[in-house]
């Protein structure tokens, strides 16, 4: 919504520009950007393991891995953006997704 009432009112505030950069930044660790996107599918794996959705990071190719240095990126992002993730909604429903 605030981007649509951003684009209706033809003016781009700098927190949405702010954010921006958050999110980018947080896809950049994930995604493992810096070693060519070869950690991207461990490093999602590895957020929804510290999330409990997941008990570890395996991938089908056992070469599949967390690049070097990505799980401290993932590590910094979480610090700095602790309000772009969706831990505590998770938690809140975990016993519930993951029940009988």
């Amino acid at each position: 919504q605030r981007i649509q009432s951003a684009v209706a009112a033809d003016r781009i505030n700098t927190d949405l520009l702010a954010l921006d950069s958050q999110v980018t930044d947080c896809n950049s660790a994930f995604f493992d950007v810096a070693h060519d996107y070869r950690g991207c599918i461990a490093g999602c794996h590895e957020v929804l393991r510290r999330q409990g959705l997941l008990r570890g990071i395996w991938c089908l190719d056992p070469d599949e891995q967390l690049s070097p240095g990505q799980s401290a990126l993932i590590d910094r992002v979480y610090a700095d953006y602790p309000e772009l993730n969706d831990d505590a909604f998770v938690q809140a429903n975990l016993d519930r997704w993951l029940g009988d």
